[in-house]
């Protein structure tokens, strides 16, 4: 079973090919008939589908995976109960997952890179959704100690009222870009001559 490409993707932190290439291998391996299980790297192949929020490939991954690797492979277990928490919006709890398991030098890098993308993630899910939050829920979005967090979003221009432990929200300007091309401003120049003649 060669997983070349799979190491290289890893290698060159192209988490966002994971999963797809770990389907790609797995059919390719399955059609030929050779038995896979027993060898095949269901952790990463998890981690790459919660990587790109693929949550419900993920689903029917864990589904597929033989009874018996589930109960000798901790990391496969690991890697679900972050599909688990992601499934039910369990913010906490996938905070929770990913600092609660030991992970193998081959995923600690993906399980990084997802823990971080996942922060960016929810920190933009609230700045979209609220204009004031507790420090308390904000934390707890973030999956940070409240001291980290409030420190992450006053980074990011928030303010905070110490009296209220309340976060008011630095909303991102939006900006418009108004684009001119010279065959406007020709009409334009036309029409306003026009009306002045």
């Amino acid at each position: 079973m060669d997983l070349l490409e799979l190491q290289d993707a890893l290698a060159s932190k192209s988490f966002q090919r994971i999963g797809e290439i770990c389907d790609e291998l797995m059919l390719q391996v399955a059609s030929s008939g050779i038995s896979f299980q027993q060898e095949w790297p269901y952790s990463i192949h998890l981690l790459g589908h919660i990587y790109v929020n693929d949550l419900n490939s993920a689903r029917f991954l864990w589904k597929s995976i033989p009874s018996g690797i589930k109960e000798s492979r901790a990391e496969v277990v690991a890697a679900w109960k972050i599909g688990q928490c992601l499934w039910i919006r369990d913010y906490a709890g996938v905070y929770a997952a990913i600092r609660g398991f030991n992970w193998s030098p081959e995923a600690l890098g993906l399980v990084t890179a997802f823990g971080e993308s996942y922060t960016k993630r929810n920190f933009q899910l609230l700045v979209s959704a609220y204009s004031t939050i507790s420090v308390t829920d904000t934390a707890q979005f973030l999956g940070m100690a409240e001291d980290d967090a409030t420190n992450y979003v006053l980074q990011h221009g928030w303010t905070l009222d110490s009296t209220s432990r309340m976060l008011s929200v630095r909303k991102p300007e939006i900006i418009t870009e108004q684009k001119l091309d010279s065959s406007k401003l020709q009409r334009l120049t036309e029409y306003v001559f026009h009306l002045e003649h």
